[in-house]
């Protein structure tokens, strides 16, 4: 009785001894990509043995895990023309925000002159006296000629700059 509960323990020590090298191997595989070659043997003991280096050579030996594939010998140039061609896009995309801000500037400014343009010519279309200052200094008021030419002036203006 007590020995067949010796062997039951042993059993189980071994069951366990296994069990850890199962797991042992299995982090070996994933812990695999950071390491070239995986080597796998059987000692004289039947014990299963896992290396990064090649065992005695008269073991046999199975290569468990082994070197990635190499790269595509174009992967650098193929990674410098994505590299160039996101620089060219980035550099598209600056330019026409740049276009665009300034399309939207240059649309404010007409915009602006367009309103001040209809403000002046209500002012020449009214009833009320218009002053200008002259050469020496002197506030003087235009006559009615001076006055409907500014006005057809005014109205051109508005004609070429305002949309709506």
């Amino acid at each position: 009785m007590i020995l067949a509960r010796n062997s039951l323990a042993a059993a189980r020590r071994l069951s366990a001894r296994a069990a850890l090298s199962a797991l042992a191997a299995g982090l070996l595989v994933a812990a695999g990509p950071a390491s070239a070659v995986l080597y796998k043997w059987v000692d004289a003991n039947g014990r299963v043995s896992y290396s990064d280096q090649p065992p005695p050579s008269n073991v046999k030996a199975e290569i468990v895990g082994a070197a990635p594939p190499p790269a595509s010998p174009d992967a650098v140039r193929v990674m410098a023309s994505q590299e160039a061609d996101l620089k060219k896009r980035q550099a598209q995309r600056a330019d026409d925000q740049k276009k665009a801000e300034k399309a939207r500037a240059d649309a404010a400014l007409q915009q602006q002159a367009c309103t001040e343009a209809k403000g002046r010519i209500r002012i020449y279309e009214s009833d009320q006296l218009i002053t200008r200052i002259n050469e020496k200094g002197e506030q003087v008021y235009i006559d009615e000629a001076t006055r409907a030419k500014e006005r057809e002036r005014l109205q051109a203006e508005i004609r070429e700059r305002c949309t709506g």
